[in-house]
């Protein structure tokens, strides 16, 4: 079956769920899920999501130059789903999704307490692609549940996210090897 060029990315998935908190000039909290998301780097740690131009996300981005990448699990796929709703720019997503902020270590940008991984980044490039912007960050932090992760990260507990597509999710219930 030949696909519309505007569907390609829907058959591209899974993909990873990620919120995107950032943090507004004014100190109002945001949180946004992504799913157009890839790590970029090893060395230095870059990881990149893909956003809208003009989502409050990159508009705080623009202003404060960090973020924090947060890993969902299936736990708060609601929360998530209400963070995905269009506040206004000043409404805080953190109270709305009822999700706790979480102070960073080395970033302006909050965490999201109930998510199961952090990266605090600080930002490395805005890029125009197409309709979209990529935005990429350099990890300055990174961490996991402490139940989650024994030198093997545990993805059947953790649970996390991938997006299917709108309102459709799923979770990792196998692992194969060759």
């Amino acid at each position: 079956m030949k696909l519309k060029s505007e569907l390609w990315y829907k058959v591209l998935a899974p993909r990873p769920a990620a919120l995107v908190s950032t943090v507004s000039a004014n100190g109002i909290s945001n949180a946004a899920p992504f799913s157009f998301v890839m790590p970029c780097s090893i060395e230095p740690p870059i990881v990149a999501f893909a956003s809208d131009p003009d989502h409050d996300t990159v508009k705080n981005i623009r202003k404060t130059k960090d973020f924090v990448v947060n890993i969902p699990g299936k736990g708060i796929l609601k929360k998530l789903w209400i963070c995905a709703k269009a506040f206004d720019y000043e409404v805080s997503e953190f109270e709305k999704a009822g999700l706790t902020e979480e102070k960073s270590k080395n970033v302006k940008s909050p965490k999201i307490k109930e998510c199961i991984a952090h990266f605090e980044c600080r930002l490395k490039d805005i890029i125009r692609t197409g309709d979209h912007v990529l935005v990429t960050g350099k990890i300055v932090e990174a961490s996991v549940r402490d139940d989650l992760y024994n030198g093997k990260y545990n993805i059947k507990k953790a649970k996390p996210l991938m997006h299917i597509g709108g309102p459709d999710f799923g979770i990792v219930s196998e692992i194969i090897n060759p």
